[in-house]
């Protein structure tokens, strides 16, 4: 049934086809009437005319729905008043673009019948008009269209008068253009939803008795060659045809199988199309086959598989028999839609009213068990399916495996695995992947080895779950055999395999093995493009990343929303300010709505490149906020040193119930340090875990390290770093020598020094520190000795690197020991901060 409809919700876009002559109100009618009367025909499918403006509401376009029904309303009630006022354009208009009535004045005023805020006394109010009082419009005269609606009269009283001379096309015909009915001899045509009609005709012919009418082409003699043809329109995808075929055989008293309604129950769960679904139902209700468990069976599945589970439990529930079969269905709709709680529980329901469980019902709630975890109601399941003499089956067992895996007993996993009689490639991926899960990668790899020996021939699947293994523990050797393997067995076209080697390669630090995979894939969809950006990526190699960007977009591949966020995150990472306000552009453009992990990036990109307030800004804009996001914004506030705004934020944070964690902490001692709020900082320490149960890290500890150093108070600093409940590592050292540099501390700055050395006596940082220290004293003795101790462990300073965004291009800029560029500067003047 056609609608008028909106888009982006502008105000009066409408769709006007010129046949379609108040369908809402018939709409409504037709099914009021179901109740009192012989079944109706079912609603004339016509095509939707393309959605236009309405130039009546272009002056409204962003006002609520109710203000534009309000301002039609005002124009239809102006029009009513004065006709004469208005152009009638509705028998000459050409398409539906242009209004049925328009001011003869004020152009912007006008009107369509079909507008979906008319009032709904409007078609009953043009219905009545006394012809005439409308003008004619380019030559268009009143009196023609009086003749044209008295023919039509004419022909619906003949109609009715006799039926049977008339042909039936409503089921059959293809397009709106065939009418509705057609003289079998003068072969004159009527259309239902004429707009010439009046409401009396589509009334009289809803109430018609239909063995008053006469099918088309002997419809009704061949309706168990119908039969056939409804299976057929199901599989081609047709399911409104063969519906209304059904319909039609209901109605002429026509029962039609079983089979027949399983077959549009079945269209229906493929198109995930609820609302057939129910029509199909509501036709078994009719037909008085809903207490048949078959076809009930199908309706839950349908309704399941279409996304309602309430439903299917109320067709459960109206069932007056419960077999196996339709407690396994319902479990697994339960199962299947997240719910293994209550799928669960009807499991036990099932039990408990003395209906054993089958195969199927088993493999079901062991699903339900793997996604909840529930290992105690895993392993009582085990129980029943050993006395219920299941344990050999190889799929239970498969299912066993895969559930004691996700409940992270590998070990049971593994018993149940040794202990069958029979193994397929599903029961050693199932294994392979419960080590890859559990991080065992040597154990998965080690399976696929024994795999091999055994005789068993791994599918795609194996090589995904290895490919996920080996890129976990970065084993090179074994990828490249992995890699050869795959192309021996016929895989390597296959997108999904070529995208894990790039990920596999780039994870073990080959990114040109990494790019020649990519480039040599016949196929590459965007998840093989965007494993490739994320390689780059984690190797720091963000000009190639991007020059990647370009390259996508000239093959025409639209990136998804993680590959936008990747590439902002790239650019985050450079402070590549314009690039990534571009990408972020470009992702509007598409027409993709940012997600919360693209609003995190797009907040750490601004943060990072310095522009704090466009950082709060999309913060404020973002419709949902994690964790993630309120320590982005922290950590912001933090790398500019407006401690302040970040404990302002925090206690925002936890007014809106968002627990802080301990990367919250980190960003918040830091901008506490940063600020020097010193008492602040000690206090937020000290409520860590009293208040919050966050433990501190040595990120925590090295904060507080870096709080009281930057306030010179180093002797606190030293004393809290004995003091630690564990072990300091080089990190916490280094931070107090940087301090005792900044303060010019000799003494704490060498012992700090000494620390560091022990535990990393490669580390050039340290002795750069010490050496700035003694350097600020005038010790250039001191200062010589450290260059020589340098030179005799071997210690050598790596130049330090900068990156820069010129001409939307990014440089790296080296300041420290690139000769290149004439910046060779004295080691001992560098400045740690």
């Amino acid at each position: 049934m056609a609608a008028a409809t909106t888009a982006g919700g502008g105000g009066g876009l409408c769709w006007s086809p010129s046949r379609n002559h108040d369908q809402s109100a018939h709409f409504v009618f037709f099914y009021s009437h179901l109740s009192a009367t012989a079944p109706p025909p079912p609603p004339i499918v016509r095509p939707r005319a393309p959605m236009v403006a309405d130039n009546s509401m272009a002056s409204t376009s962003k006002e609520d729905p109710k203000r534009q029904a309000s301002r039609t309303q005002q124009l239809w009630e102006e029009f009513f008043s004065d006709p004469s006022q208005w152009w009638d354009n509705r028998s000459n208009k050409k398409n539906s673009r242009f209004p049925d009535f328009k001011h003869r004045s004020t152009a912007e005023k006008a009107l369509w019948i079909d507008n979906r805020f008319n009032p709904p006394w409007v078609h009953a109010r043009l219905s009545v008009m006394v012809q005439g009082q409308e003008q004619e419009h380019s030559g268009y005269s009143i009196p023609e269209a009086s003749g044209k609606v008295a023919r039509a009269e004419q022909l619906w009283q003949e109609f009715f008068s006799d039926p049977s001379q008339w042909w039936d096309n409503r089921y059959i015909k293809k397009s709106p253009r065939y009418p509705d009915f057609k003289h079998k001899s003068t072969h004159e045509a009527l259309w239902i939803e004429d707009w010439l009609d009046l409401p009396w005709v589509k009334e009289k012919v809803a109430t018609m008795a239909w063995g008053q009418i006469q099918s088309f082409s002997g419809l009704r003699s061949r309706m168990p060659d119908s039969l056939g043809n409804v299976s057929k329109l199901c599989q081609k995808g047709r399911l409104k045809e063969a519906l209304h075929m059904v319909e039609l055989m209901v109605r002429q008293n026509i029962q039609a199988p079983i089979n027949t309604y399983v077959c549009l129950l079945k269209g229906c769960t493929r198109r995930k199309d609820l609302a057939e679904g129910k029509r199909v139902h509501a036709l078994i209700v009719r037909t008085g086959l809903d207490s048949n468990s078959f076809l009930g069976n199908a309706l839950i599945n349908m309704y399941a598989k279409c996304g309602s589970v309430l439903d299917a439990r109320q067709v459960f529930d109206s069932m007056p028999e419960h077999n196996v079969f339709l407690w396994t269905t319902i479990i697994s709709a339960y199962a299947n839609h997240g719910q293994g709680e209550e799928a669960i529980n009807l499991f036990q329901q099932m039990q408990k009213k003395g209906i054993l469980p089958n195969k199927v019902a088993f493999v079901v709630v062991l699903k339900a068990c793997a996604r909840i975890p529930s290992l105690e109601q895993g392993k009582q399941v085990h129980e029943d399916i050993i006395k219920s003499g299941f344990e050999s089956d190889v799929i239970v067992g498969n299912t066993l495996i895969d559930m004691y895996a996700k409940c992270g007993c590998i070990e049971e996993a593994c018993q149940v695995f040794n202990n069958m009689h029979k193994r397929d490639v599903v029961s050693l991926n199932a294994m392979i992947a419960g080590y890859a899960q559990q991080g065992l990668g040597n154990e998965a790899l080690a399976l696929y080895e024994q795999m091999k020996q055994e005789g068993v021939q791994p599918d795609n699947i194996t090589y995904v779950i290895l490919l996920k293994a080996r890129a976990s523990i970065a084993a090179l050797e074994q990828g490249k055999q992995l890699h050869l393997d795959i192309i021996k067995s016929g895989f390597e076209s296959d997108v999904i395999l070529g995208s894990l080697l790039v990920d596999m390669y780039a994870k073990c630090g080959c990114i040109e093995d990494a790019r020649h995979v990519f480039n040599s894939m016949p196929e590459r969809d965007v998840v093989s493009w965007t494993a490739m950006v994320v390689a780059y990526a984690q190797q720091g190699l963000v000009k190639e990343a991007l020059a990647l960007y370009e390259q996508m977009k000239q093959e025409g591949v639209q990136p998804d929303i993680v590959t936008y966020a990747v590439f902002l995150k790239a650019c985050a990472s450079t402070a590549a300010l314009e690039q990534g306000n571009q990408i972020y552009l470009d992702m509007i453009q598409s027409g993709l709505e940012p997600d919360v992990i693209v609003g995190n990036t797009l907040v750490d990109m601004y943060a990072k490149c310095g522009r704090i307030d466009d950082a709060r800004q999309v913060f404020n804009t973002m419709h949902e906020r994690d964790v993630v996001t309120w320590n982005t914004m922290i950590a912001g506030y933090a790398q500019q040193g407006l401690g302040k705004e970040a404990i302002i934020l925090l206690e925002q944070m936890q007014r809106e119930g968002i627990k802080p964690n301990q990367v919250t902490f980190v960003s918040v001692l830091s901008s506490c340090s940063h600020s020097g709020l010193v008492d602040k900082g000690r206090h937020l320490f000290d409520s860590m875990c009293k208040d919050h149960g966050v433990i501190p890290t040595m990120d925590h500890y090295a904060c507080m390290v870096d709080l009281l150093g930057r306030a010179g108070c180093l002797a606190d600093a030293e004393d809290f770093i004995n003091k630690m409940p564990i072990q300091p590592n080089a990190l916490i050292w280094m931070t107090l020598l940087g301090s005792a540099k900044n303060h010019g501390h000799l003494e704490i700055g060498r012992r700090a020094f000494d620390s560091v050395v022990k535990m990393e006596p490669e580390n050039a940082a340290p002795y750069v520190l010490l050496s700035n220290i003694y350097a600020a004293a005038s010790r250039r003795d001191e200062v010589a000795n450290i260059r020589k101790g340098m030179s005799d462990v071997g210690v050598k300073k790596v130049p330090g690197c900068t990156w820069n965004e010129v001409g939307n291009q990014l440089h790296a800029s080296f300041v420290v020991g690139d000769a290149s560029d004439g910046l060779q500067l004295d080691p001992c003047r560098i400045d740690s901060n």
